[in-house]
Formats: C-alpha cells, structure tokens, sequence
C-alpha cells in the first residue's frame, strides 16, 4: 500500500511540475543536457561517462564517493556527512582503480578515514568516466572491480577568450557550497584556475534525531598550458586543498586532509604515419590526514579512548605514464608502462596536539612498474575483437619495527625490514558486434592485484599460523565474464550487463568482539563467487517527456564456508520521470531499495562489517531547474519528501561517543532536504 501511494506521488508531483514548464517561454532556447542528473547509463560497452559539473540528485556531491551513486552498480559506505568509500558491485578498496588526472593518490589514515574520493571535489573536473570490471589494462593495476577516471580537458583557443564556469549552492542542514573554474587563453596557451569550497552541518534523520556529519573542504587546482598547435600540448599543474569531518559511525574524526598536488602532461596527436598519438603525464600527491577524538567532539571517558588522542599520518606518491597509439589497416593499439612509488609514515601520541613534538615513523614502502598492451581489431564495420595484455612489477616493504597483537601490546615485529615481490599478470578478450538498432559484448577478463596498505598494514592478525599480515596475505586472483547489450531506437533505449566472476584469495576481514576498522581484526584468503548486473531503459514517449528505469543487483558466496560475502549491497531500483522544454525541466525521482538478508556476520573490509541483515526502503525526491538565458540555470530539489527514517546497509554502526546504543547500529540517511543551486557557464 505504502509503495502504490509512493508511486501514485510521483506521477502526480511530476505532472504537475511538468505543468509549470509548460506555460513558460519556450521559444529562443535551444536543447541542453539534462539538467539535474538523477542516473547515468552507458555509453559503450562497459564504459559510462558524464559530465560531473551538471547539478544531481539527491543534493550535489560533496566528493567523488557521492557523485557515483548516479551509476547503477555503486553504492558507498557512510561514515558521516561527507567522504564515504565507494564500492561498485559490492567490491572495494584496491579494486577500484581511483584516478584523478590520470594520477594516483591514495589515502593515509590505516582505516581509510580520507580514502582517494574525498580529495577529489567532482564540479572542478570536465568528465567522469567508468570502466566496470577488469575489461582494460591501460590504467594501472589491479582494477578487478573497475576503473574510475576523474579528467580535466585539454583547452585550446582559436582567439583570445575567456571561459568561466561556476556555481553556488545552499541547502538544508547548513549546506553551502561555491565553485569557480576560470579558463583564460590565446592560441599558444592558457592558464586554468579551479576551486571550491563546502561545508554541511550535522544532518537530521527521518526521526529528527541529529547524526553527527559535519564538515567543511576546499581545494584549488591551477594549470598552465602550452599550445603551439591545435595536436600539441604541454601543461603543468599544482594544487592543494584540506578540510575536517565529524564522524558518526568512527570512533575519532578527521580533522585535518590536507593535500598538495604537482602535475605535468605531454600530448601530441595527429602524427604523421602508423603511430597517431603520444602521451606522458607525471605526478606528485602528498597527503597530511589528522585523526583525533577531540578537535570536532569530547573524549568519551568509558569508551577505548578515554583520554585526547591523535594520530597523524602522510602519504607522499610519484608516478608517471607514457603511452602511445597506433593505426594500421584494420588494427589500432595503445601500447606504454606506468610507474609509482609511494610511501607512508605516521606518528600518534595521546594528550592534545602532543603528537607535533613527536617525529615522523615510517612504516610502508611500496612501487610498482607495469607494461600494457591493448589492440582492437576491426574485423568488419559492425564486428570488433577488443583485447589486452599486463604485466606489473609490484614491491612493498615492511619499515615497522614494532607491531600490536591481538590484545593491543605491542610486540617486535617479525618481517621488520622484509620485502615482498611479486609478478602481476592482467588480460582481457571481449568481442564486440553492432547491427542496426542493437549492440552486444561478451568478454572475459583476468587480473592479479597486490594487497594493499591496508589490507598488508592494518590487520592486527593475518591467516592463521602466520606472523602477521604483512608475511602471508596472497594477491587476489579474478577471473571474470562479462556480457551486455544496448538497444535504441527513435524512443527507447534499454541496455543491460552482467557479469559472474570466480575470485581466488579473496582478501577478507574478519572482527573479532565487535571490533571495528582495523582493531581487533584479522585477514585471510578465500575463494569467492561474484555475480549480478545491472538493466536500465529509458522512454521518450512525447516531446520534452522522458521516463527512465534502473536496475542493480550483486551477490557474492564464500565458496570455502558455504556462506555470503559480507558488505554485498542489495537490490536497488530507480524511476524517474521527466518533462524538459530547453527552459523548464522538472523531475520526480523513486528510489527502491530491497533488504539485504544474506549477510556474513563481523566480516568485511577494513572499513566495514556486516553487523545485521537490513530492511528494505523507498525515498521519494523532486528537482526542477529553470533556464534563465544562455549563461546562467538555476535547480532546486527536495530530497527525502516524506522524511523517511531509513539507513544504508553499508552503513557503518554509530559511535558510542554520541549517545549511539553499544549494540551496533547503523547510522541514518539525511531527512527531508532542500536545496538550492545557480550556475554561470560563459
């Protein structure tokens, strides 16, 4: 009954939105994009791409996290307002390629607190793009989940000009958000100025309660560019960023991301010959992330912290990539190497800002080299053979000299100084075919990834009989099939995937009393089973009306206990239904989502466990935009309509800190919210 009054609120609030934009002025306006993003579908095979500067629902993103939950497929892991991790298909960490220019830059904190998306501010980038599962080597290692690239064009003027775009939002909750990306340039070059700032203040729930979520970012990102012709480009970048979060699901907030960013790109297309194009870029990330229990809230004197403490931990990476392409007859092909090095250190002491008098410790080394190949053979117009090969060369060595136990006594570490060295192959082989209205893919592929800090670091145990982590966890071993198709047609388009995949050595965590990200944890191989797809549609049955659906379900099976793979998300469904003049949009948007009752109990990620199975929910929003000329649109929403009181299954439990039951609970999704939102494109 709940979900036909839904369903009938959505089609009444959608045409009577849609009524407005039918008495406006639609002459001397001509088509735009969507407005107001509320899902995203693919573009080709496997590959989704949108333009992360278009205003979404629910209320804009605050980091890269948030802003994937519009492709079918993602979900994220909440800890507060701000900064979730992203998981695609259920996977997570390490097995999302996270790329933000094509440069890596991986978090510090032990427990993923400041993950890779929560420095990356969406609006001040061009594009998104997705690869979803381990169907390219051409961005790096790993990738057994996908790849997700955050990219900033190449600008080239014909003539001096100026190009500006920017934004102000403000919303329910404390919501205020400003963005500005300046484009200034002559024939032979330009200089790029982009930076935002935002902040939120705690969210209330469905039931009113407040949820500890506060928190407040910038970042700024300058680029200048040398353009002696329309094929060449040379461009430098640098930039920096920080911020603070409040933290309801963790035990301590992050009250410092401090961030510094140096880049240079090299581009030359067009050449003369079989080889069409030439690119290298190289970078330089470093991190400086602060957690501590007393800077954004009061020590809980009965909880495992009693007394002020910090930790402060670094992350500096420098990597670099050189690729090039060919054409020849019916084959074309990228070929190069990459390469990164990264290291992190840390120092912690209890008392308020004690830890600055204390020097740096470091406990990780690692770097990576790797060979890619990939080549599409053109077998007919309709018919394409996509495929590629890798090779990667990964180091980790082991700089900490004590460690914890089970118990948190700290004890010498047995592989002080040890270095691990492994060889890495990755492939793929996917066969492509196009006929008239409809498109199809079917395509496997294979990759070996290295664990990662904190799946080698952040465990107080690895597999049993081992003498930690660090000496005994195996790279993870994917195999996976992935299959596809696309219809479209003058008023519809549908188009599904799905994939089944056999992981080897998959690295899982288990907790041990409650424990909770990182302690009193444990890592060990085992063999898991992955399957699930996604389907969606869209329908355009009269001018300037468009209906969409989307559809995503994963599962996972631990084949070594007969069990479910932990922090599976469960069944998601989207409706939307929309009336677009060029001037006028409106939009009504439903979403669905089922409970989750295969769950595997105190086991997970370094983030998150499965702490009970979830009930299922449906969140009604709304959003219009309004074209006020050529340069300037302004878009509004209401998210949550009905205030439902509802939480994630990936959720993680509230802190006691706050008042939160010790009997673990998830924290909830924002209540009804508003907000408000005017763009300037120029």
């Amino acid at each position: 009954m709940q979900r036909r009054k839904i369903a009938t609120a959505v089609a009444l609030a959608g045409m009577c939105l849609a009524g407005a934009g039918v008495q406006a002025d639609e002459a001397a306006f001509s088509p735009l994009e969507t407005m107001v993003i509320t899902g995203v579908g693919p573009q080709s095979a496997l590959t989704f791409t949108t333009d992360p500067r278009l205003p979404r629902q629910p209320i804009p993103a605050s980091d890269g996290a948030d802003y994937l939950k519009t492709i079918p497929g993602f979900s994220a892991i909440r800890n507060g307002g701000s900064n979730g991790d992203p998981v695609l298909r259920g996977m997570f960490g390490s097995r999302l390629n996270l790329l933000t220019n094509d440069g890596n830059m991986p978090g510090a904190c032990p427990a993923r607190m400041d993950n890779p998306l929560s420095y990356v501010a969406p609006e001040t980038y061009d594009r998104l793009t997705v690869i979803k599962g381990p169907q390219t080597v051409l961005w790096g290692p790993g990738a057994s989940a996908g790849t997700v690239r955050f990219e900033r064009d190449t600008e080239h003027f014909d003539s001096a000009g100026l190009r500006v775009n920017a934004s102000v939002l403000g919303g329910s909750f404390g919501r205020n958000d400003q963005m500005v990306d300046v484009i200034a340039g002559v024939p032979s070059g330009y200089a790029r100025l982009s930076a935002n700032r935002s902040e939120a203040e705690d969210y209330k729930d469905g039931n009113g309660d407040v949820v500890p979520s506060l928190w407040q970012k910038w970042n700024a990102d300058a680029a200048l560019g040398w353009t002696p012709d329309a094929d060449t480009l040379l461009e430098f970048s640098a930039g920096g960023g920080d911020g603070e979060a409040r933290y309801g699901g963790r035990g301590m907030d992050g009250a410092q991301f401090e961030r510094t960013s140096l880049g240079l790109r090299f581009e030359k297309k067009n050449l003369d010959g079989a080889m069409k194009e030439i690119t290298a870029n190289a970078y330089f990330n470093y991190v400086d992330h602060l957690m501590d229990n007393y800077t954004l809230r009061e020590p809980n004197p009965m909880s495992s912290m009693p007394m002020p403490m910090a930790s402060n931990v670094d992350r500096r990476t420098i990597g670099g990539r050189v690729a090039a392409s060919w054409e020849a007859a019916d084959f074309a092909w990228t070929a190069g190497i990459d390469a990164q090095d990264s290291r992190h250190r840390e120092r912690n002491a209890m008392g308020r800002n004690v830890y600055r008098t204390l020097p740096w410790t470091t406990d990780a080394e690692f770097a990576n080299v790797g060979l890619f190949g990939e080549l599409t053979w053109h077998i007919s117009h309709e018919r394409r053979l996509v495929g590629g090969l890798r090779s990667d060369w990964a180091r980790v060595t082991d700089e900490r000299q004590m460690i914890d136990d089970m118990m948190s006594m700290p004890m010498p570490n047995p592989s002080a100084g040890e270095t691990r060295k492994e060889t890495l192959p990755s492939g793929f082989l996917r066969y492509e075919r196009d006929r008239s209205a409809l498109s199809w893919y079917a395509g496997i592929g294979h990759t070996e990834r290295m664990p990662d800090y904190w799946e080698l670091f952040s465990p107080d145990a690895g597999p049993a009989g081992s003498v930690n982590a660090f000496s005994a966890v195996e790279p993870e071993k994917t195999t996976q099939i992935d299959i596809g198709a696309q219809y479209s047609v003058e008023q519809i388009e549908l188009w599904v995937s799905a994939y089944a995949g056999r992981i080897e050595d998959y690295i899982l965590f288990s907790y041990m009393d409650g424990g909770m990200m990182g302690m009193d944890s444990s890592v060990a191989g085992v063999s898991a089973d992955i399957r699930g797809g996604e389907a969606g549609v869209e329908y355009r049955p009269f001018d300037h009306w468009n209906m969409s659906a989307s559809l995503a379900y994963a599962r996972g099976k631990n084949r070594d206990a007969g069990t479910a793979m932990p922090q599976i998300p469960p069944l998601e469904g989207r409706l939307t239904l929309r009336y677009d003049n060029g001037r006028w949009s409106a939009a009504s948007l439903l979403r669905m989502v089922d409970g989750q009752h295969r769950v595997a109990l105190d086991q997970g990620n370094i983030v998150g466990r499965d702490i009970s199975e979830s009930s299922g929910f449906a969140v009604l929003s709304f959003n219009g935009a309004y074209r006020i000329d050529e340069h300037w649109q302004v878009s509004a929403g209401v998210d949550n309509v009905f205030d439902r009181a509802y939480s994630e299954h990936l959720n993680l439990a509230g802190s006691a800190d706050f008042g939160f039951p010790a009997d673990p609970v998830r924290i909830n999704e924002p209540g009804r919210s508003a907000w408000l939102k005017l763009n300037l494109t120029y």
